[in-house]
């Protein structure tokens, strides 16, 4: 598949932004496993040498003497079902892996790399060209927890990017207390006015955006109209405190925000959070009362500017618990 398939906009699950780790590599002589699942586009400067040699960005191995493969295992930063995996291997040209295959497995709890059993073929043994990308959709309907990478036989990946959706486990959050907008959670965009500068998908990110890049931002306005960003929500639940962080965005934040919810299985729409004021980097928090169950929000900022994060904490109703347990039965 050479075509950027649609399945690249969904959250890439092992990034090191959210959370993922290349937990084992059998080999590293010359670039650092840590590579792979690094957020920014691989990059390259000639003649950069270090002990090792010309400093790569991305993952490479020695050259083989003997017969066998190489492999990096990745626990990913958000479990979930896998849609399709990017294998790149920018600008390894003469050292680039000649085939590659992907598997998968699904763990509990937290096994140290060598405690993983149970693997998957999700990407099967496939040719692989030097400095490009390389696009292969996953058909398996299960949620995975962890990724093994092998190469054949040695060489370099600049970066393995796993797309799909994340699958929260139910025992694993409190019903009553939770980040009801959390990607982590099950939540999604579904709609924005513009994503000029940054991707609203990063609102819901885990952590915290640790530069301006890591949030949401739109282009000036030069209308009278507003930006705005639609996220359902993990399941149907009521919204106590909303947070909406601004970090970062200094000469750009909004200077306004609000918060609208919408329940999609009565169309009933309300207010959550009225237009409030905003301040630049900074990390605004406001308790709610008496807001009603939602399955949706919208989060509208006047005129435009950008955002850092967005969270809506609140709880679970009995059937926001039940599409939860359900949308992880059904894959597992």
């Amino acid at each position: 598949m050479t075509e950027v398939p649609g399945w690249t906009r969904l959250p890439d699950l092992a990034c090191r932004t959210v959370g993922g780790s290349v937990v084992w590599a059998n080999d590293e002589s010359f670039a650092e496993r840590e590579n792979l699942i690094r957020r920014p586009e691989p990059g390259f400067r000639t003649y950069t040498f270090g002990h090792k040699g010309q400093v790569y960005d991305g993952w490479e191995t020695r050259r083989r003497r003997e017969s066998g493969e190489d492999r990096a295992v990745v626990r990913l930063g958000m479990a979930g079902v896998i849609d399709g995996v990017v294998v790149d291997t920018a600008f390894f040209t003469g050292n680039f892996p000649p085939f590659a295959s992907v598997e998968a497995t699904s763990a509990s709890g937290h096994p140290a790399p060598d405690e993983l059993s149970g693997w998957e073929t999700v990407v099967p043994k496939s040719p692989l060209g030097g400095d490009r990308k390389h696009y292969f959709a996953v058909s398996a309907r299960r949620r995975y927890t962890h990724v093994r990478l092998t190469i054949y036989p040695d060489g370099g990946v600049a970066r393995l990017r796993v797309h799909g959706s994340p699958v929260a486990d139910p025992d694993l959050i409190l019903p009553d207390a939770l980040d009801l907008a959390a990607l982590e959670h099950g939540a999604r965009v579904t709609g924005c006015s513009d994503m000029f500068y940054g991707a609203p998908g990063n609102l819901i990110a885990p952590g915290q955006a640790t530069v301006m890049g890591e949030g949401w931002e739109t282009a000036r306005r030069r209308d009278d109209g507003n930006d705005w960003v639609e996220v359902e929500l993990a399941a149907p639940g009521v919204i106590r405190l909303a947070e909406l962080d601004t970090s970062h965005f200094k000469g750009n934040a909004p200077g306004w925000a609000s918060v609208r919810g919408r329940d999609a299985r009565t169309g009933a729409e309300f207010d959550v959070l009225p237009r409030t004021r905003l301040q630049p980097d900074t990390r605004h928090r406001f308790r709610l009362e008496h807001v009603p169950e939602a399955t949706h929000a919208r989060l509208d900022i006047y005129p435009d500017g950008g955002m850092a994060r967005l969270r809506l904490f609140g709880g679970l109703t009995p059937d926001g618990l039940r599409v939860i347990t359900e949308r992880y039965q059904d894959v597992r």
